[in-house]
């Protein structure tokens, strides 16, 4: 009898050992049924991971506090699904992140998953600095490339020649359309229709007009105390002017160009000629950003990660197209975007690769991100749903998909390696801005030592 007992037991131990190995990888059946392979289609984190070793990440990014406080309730709930995983996140000034990431890869000192955008993605690529997330990705049911926007996607692509094409060497934290933003309000007060969300409808001319009567000197000293229209993006008028700062496939630069010229010329005669918008002065009295939300500001910029700040306003505001060169009928602006990437010498590259896929392509992560106000959804139909239908503001938020899908064009430096071309031109385009050179003369002179730049460091 005790025998009989005795192989009983044994033969209900074997079939216990072969059931629970049949789950995979130790994970229980309700783990298994609960995680669906890490993605989950309800509001809830599910229990990834639980019977795991426990293993700690770090993560660096930048940002505002705003941001900062965003992306730790979003590392909470993915602690949550996740819970063998510690991450340890630092967030550093976004002038110093730069630096203190390059000191951190130069040291063997990388933290597993890092911010990284446009010519430090291009180098860490080429490096090998950081990790080809290809298979990983081929391996999780999270990514849907066709529900992924292509242009946000393409920025982290790499052949082993250039950007834009390849395997995926990080994933979008976001695609950041750079929209125009207007003070309802003040439109409202001065009797003036407010700029449409259609592109093309709204020309320079038509905005210069509103411009003039929203600026207003309240005290008669010559210094107005509300201004029509700040940070008019030269990007902006640039290309919806026809023009560009470069051509990629032959490496010419091309800002000495009339399209190009003319373009930066209305943008400095907004302050220069119509005193429309704050001058060098006026703008290290009280910045921009500063002043629209002081609401002393009629017509601005920003990106979708300004929501929570604005959804503060004691006033009306909402986004529209940028405005369309009379002279092309065109609308553009450009499109951001940052990175996750993951270093290649991470002692814990899946569950770094996780974190990084949960923050970019997760259903859950990306509802958070959009409700906390960080970014329109990666994914497409989250974005064309959902997200169209929040009611936050801004109301015309389909400006942003509009910019994603339509008239939106990568930052001049997204496929540089060396950017030292291009910072040139932004550290002396201040003669323009103060009137000391007209645009046409400053690009002839600035348009050689900008090709010898690029000809030197990036081809």
């Amino acid at each position: 009898m005790k025998k009989r007992l005795k192989w009983s037991a044994m033969l209900l131990l074997a079939m216990m050992l072969v059931l629970s190995a049949c789950g995979g990888n130790g994970n229980s059946s309700k783990q298994s049924a609960n995680s669906n392979n890490g993605n989950t289609s309800t509001n809830q984190p599910s229990d990834t991971g639980s019977d795991k070793e426990p293993v700690t990440i770090e993560f660096m990014g930048h940002g505002n506090p705003n941001e900062k406080s965003i992306f730790e309730k979003l590392i909470a709930s993915f602690e949550d699904k996740y819970p063998h995983v510690t991450v340890k996140y630092t967030s550093v000034p976004p002038g110093e992140y730069s630096q203190k990431l390059t000191t951190l890869i130069s040291s063997g000192k990388a933290p597993d998953v890092f911010y990284v955008g446009g010519s430090e993605f291009y180098r860490f690529a080429e490096a090998g600095t950081i990790l080809n997330l290809q298979s990983y990705l081929d391996g999780t049911e999270l990514f849907e490339q066709d529900n992924v926007w292509k242009p946000a996607l393409d920025r982290y692509r790499y052949n082993g020649e250039k950007v834009g094409s390849g395997d995926l060497y990080g994933l979008p934290k976001d695609v950041g359309p750079w929209s125009f933003v207007y003070n309802k309000t003040l439109f409202d007060e001065q009797g003036i229709a407010p700029p449409p969300a259609a592109a093309g409808e709204w020309t320079w001319d038509d905005m210069l007009a509103a411009a003039k009567q929203l600026t207003i000197d309240q005290n008669g000293d010559g210094k107005p105390e509300q201004y029509g229209v700040a940070a008019y993006t030269l990007e902006s008028a640039v290309w919806a002017n026809g023009g560009n700062f470069i051509d990629y496939e032959t490496g010419e630069v091309l800002v000495h160009e009339p399209a190009f010229y003319e373009a930066m010329q209305f943008v400095a005669d907004l302050t220069l000629v119509h005193k429309v918008s704050p001058n060098v002065e006026a703008e290290q009295s009280m910045n921009g950003y500063t002043r629209f939300l002081n609401g002393q500001l009629a017509m601005f910029a920003m990106g979708p990660w300004d929501q929570p700040a604005f959804w503060e306003l004691p006033f009306e505001w909402d986004v529209a197209a940028w405005p369309a060169s009379p002279a092309t009928g065109e609308t553009a602006t450009w499109l951001g975007s940052m990175g996750f990437a993951v270093s290649n010498k991470s002692n814990h590259p899946q569950e770094a690769f996780d974190l990084a896929a949960f923050l970019s392509l997760d259903e859950y992560g990306q509802r958070q991100n959009y409700e906390l106000g960080q970014a329109v959804p990666n994914l497409i139909d989250m974005a064309k749903g959902e997200f169209l239908e929040a009611d936050k503001a801004p109301a015309s938020r389909q400006v942003f998909l509009d910019i994603i899908e339509d008239y939106g064009r990568p930052d001049v430096p997204a496929f540089s390696k060396d950017t030292q071309w291009i910072d040139l031109f932004w550290q002396q385009a201040s003669r323009v801005w103060n009137g000391e050179v007209t645009a046409q003369q400053f690009t002839a002179d600035i348009q050689p030592k900008m090709q010898e730049l690029y000809d030197k460091f990036n081809k």
